[in-house]
């Protein structure tokens, strides 16, 4: 299986006709997954938990929406043999949050990849924001691949919700700083410039204005680490409300 790296966006974005399209299209063109093994921006905990190994009740971790976003629902299978495999090739101490079910940076985006939920989904906690630590957790957990499981990293190429207004038009132009960090994160994928990507703070323009706070980028170098080729095919792009959803695949 190849690995991926998704910008996953808020809820809303699932209205986003163009984006749902996009995903459905993806899905359709990868081989169909033994499993998925998801690490979302919106689970940070030491050391690495894992979470949704049985089929567990949705996390809606957001606020402040309409009433029908709570009410979705993803009966995705758990993947206990999975999380063996995960606990095997990371060794070490690896935690388990048996209650703990699918957050929305993970439910929102398989939905329109896998609707019919028949797909086994596992969730991981980033143990750290630190780019090259991700980036190992990535090369320990590439021989899933082989296995058929599709590792996805699900976060955002630009995220700065402090200065992105949700009641803009949803195709607006985007901001200087997402489309300048967006177009080099594009140069930078293309090329396979992993050290680059890792130490993007420094490298990249408009890097604090992209990421104020680095988790919606994060998940990105956990796919990167599992890749055989870190070049990554762009397949999403585009902005939705000023937030640029690239995602990348990588072979």
């Amino acid at each position: 299986m190849p690995a991926l790296f998704l910008s996953h966006g808020a809820p809303p974005l699932a209205d986003d006709a163009t984006w749902t399209d996009e995903l459905a299209r993806l899905s359709a063109s990868l081989p169909r997954p033994e499993a998925v093994l998801m690490v979302s921006a919106h689970w940070e905990a030491a050391p690495i938990t894992l979470g949704a190994v049985e089929t567990k009740p949705l996390v809606y971790d957001f606020w402040g929406f309409p009433q029908r976003y709570y009410e979705v629902v993803y009966e995705a299978p758990g993947a206990p043999a999975l999380a063996e495999s995960v606990r095997k090739l990371l060794g070490g101490e690896v935690r388990e949050e048996p209650e703990r079910g699918l957050d929305h940076g993970a439910y929102v985006p398989l939905k329109e990849m896998y609707p019919a939920a028949d797909v086994p989904v596992l969730q991981l906690s980033m143990p750290a924001l630190d780019p090259w630590r991700l980036f190992e957790v990535g090369r320990a957990l590439a021989p899933l691949r082989e296995q058929g499981v599709l590792i996805v990293g699900s976060g955002f190429t630009t995220h700065n919700l402090s200065l992105t207004s949700l009641a803009s038009e949803p195709d607006s132009a985007p901001p200087s700083w997402s489309r300048e960090f967006d177009d080099w994160t594009a140069q930078q994928l293309a090329a396979g410039e992993v050290d680059a990507l890792l130490d993007f703070q420094r490298k990249a323009p408009a890097a604090r204005l992209a990421h104020p706070r680095t988790e919606h980028f994060a998940p990105l170098f956990v796919a990167l680490g599992s890749a055989s080729d870190a070049r990554g095919r762009t397949v999403v792009d585009g902005f939705w409300h000023g937030l640029a959803k690239r995602s990348a695949l990588f072979d």
